[in-house]
């Protein structure tokens, strides 16, 4: 039975905007393309996705009197992009570059398909530039010791304590996503081997993965203690069950996963995602090769996985305090400043007395030029001529041919 909120969300979806007997219309359009993309094999979280952004999109346009995507022109997709642009949430916060990027994308794919399927005469999307995407870090990324205060703030003397200790376990051994957790079978886990298999992960692919041994052993005390308990009625073998026998829902995790983010009190805030950041950091600062990581994340290109480089932060803090010039604190007394050695500098000696110096002492080329050039001229052929610069070989004078 579907839950409450998406239920909510069908029944908003299924109000008819825009004329009710026009087949041609936005709206009964964007119904055949979410169709076609069902039979591509897309998910349906996927198209009710971009079902609930192109939504909005048609509403916009049904306010303005735009009924059918014969109206809609490349100036008309411009105004939209500066109405996201303008558009202020809630809190008075704008939308980021993300979330417009987010908006914009699915109605450059349903136009794509307008135009291939012959239903419009041209894209008006084709070349609609998207905002440029800011690159942000990971906000919050969890240590060793933060993380071990996290995963014993369940009760473990509880059923819910162990099951919640489980997941946590589960969270920060694999790294994996939130809905890959929520489906997780108990079948999934090879218990000799240490491996959990991912099935239908994002994108629709699946990938094994390792497991540590402390998350199995929590996993295994789940398994024979708990979740026998915790089903009712037929077992569809999902693995993390509620105490009403049913699957998470995704904000049902995100909520729980947070409370104990909270109540660890470590001054981080953060949900199922924050174990995820914090696994990849931490084996890429213990030596993991990024690929490797990929391979756990599950992440279709490298570039993805190459952001948590930005992040691991202690092999290049190592480095910094190796290599920068004022070494450490304890090379200097704080308070006092080193004179400056009086003792000249080799290869930079010149012969044109204080004349010669500019600064500080300093010797310069430009005060040394008039003693120079009055050598070269009386110098006999072959001399080297004593004036010379740091860095510079002595001149001689080329003898006469």
């Amino acid at each position: 039975m579907p839950k409450k909120g998406a239920r909510q969300k069908q029944k908003i979806a299924d109000q008819v905007i825009g004329p009710l007997g026009d087949p041609g219309s936005l709206y009964f359009q964007m119904k055949a393309f979410l169709q076609h993309q069902r039979e591509r094999g897309y998910s349906e979280r996927t198209v009710g996705n971009r079902e609930s952004l192109l939504i909005g999109f048609i509403r916009w346009c049904d306010e303005r009197g735009l009924t059918r995507p014969q109206e809609i022109t490349r100036p008309i997709l411009e105004r939209y992009q500066r109405h996201l642009f303008l558009y202020r949430k809630a809190d008075g916060e704008p939308l980021s570059a993300r979330s417009q990027t987010v908006r914009i994308t699915p109605i450059r794919v349903w136009f794509k398909w307008l135009t291939k399927t012959n239903r419009i005469l041209y894209n008006p999307a084709a070349d609609l530039d998207l905002p440029r995407m800011e690159q942000r870090l990971p906000k919050h990324i969890l240590s060793s010791d933060e993380a071990e205060r996290i995963l014993n703030v369940p009760d473990v003397t509880t059923p819910t304590g162990i099951r919640d200790r489980a997941m946590l376990e589960t969270l920060y051994s694999t790294g994996m996503r939130r809905m890959e957790l929520i489906g997780l079978s108990w079948s999934a886990i090879d218990y000799e081997r240490g491996t959990v298999m991912i099935r239908q992960g994002k994108g629709k692919k699946d990938r094994m993965i390792p497991i540590g041994e402390r998350a199995l052993a929590w996993i295994t005390k789940y398994r024979d203690d708990v979740r026998p308990h915790f089903v009712l009625g037929l077992d569809d073998g999902t693995l993390f069950l509620t105490q009403q026998g049913e699957a998470f829902s995704p904000n049902r995790l995100t909520q729980l996963v947070r409370e104990h983010i909270e109540k660890a009190n470590i001054g981080k805030r953060g949900s199922c995602h924050l174990f995820r950041h914090t696994m990849a950091t931490l084996m890429l600062e213990n030596g993991a090769d990024v690929r490797f990581i990929q391979a756990m994340l599950g992440h279709v290109s490298l570039n993805t996985t190459q952001i948590y480089t930005q992040v691991s932060i202690r092999a290049l803090k190592e480095i910094h305090t190796a290599t920068h010039p004022p070494g450490p604190l304890a090379a200097a007394e704080p308070g006092r400043r080193r004179r400056r050695s009086a003792r000249r500098r080799p290869g930079r000696v010149a012969a044109g007395g204080a004349g010669c110096r500019g600064r500080r002492g300093r010797l310069t080329r430009y005060a040394c030029w008039p003693q120079a050039a009055q050598r070269q001229a009386t110098a006999p052929p072959g001399a080297a001529i004593s004036v010379r610069y740091a860095g510079e070989q002595p001149y001689r004078r080329p003898a006469p041919s």
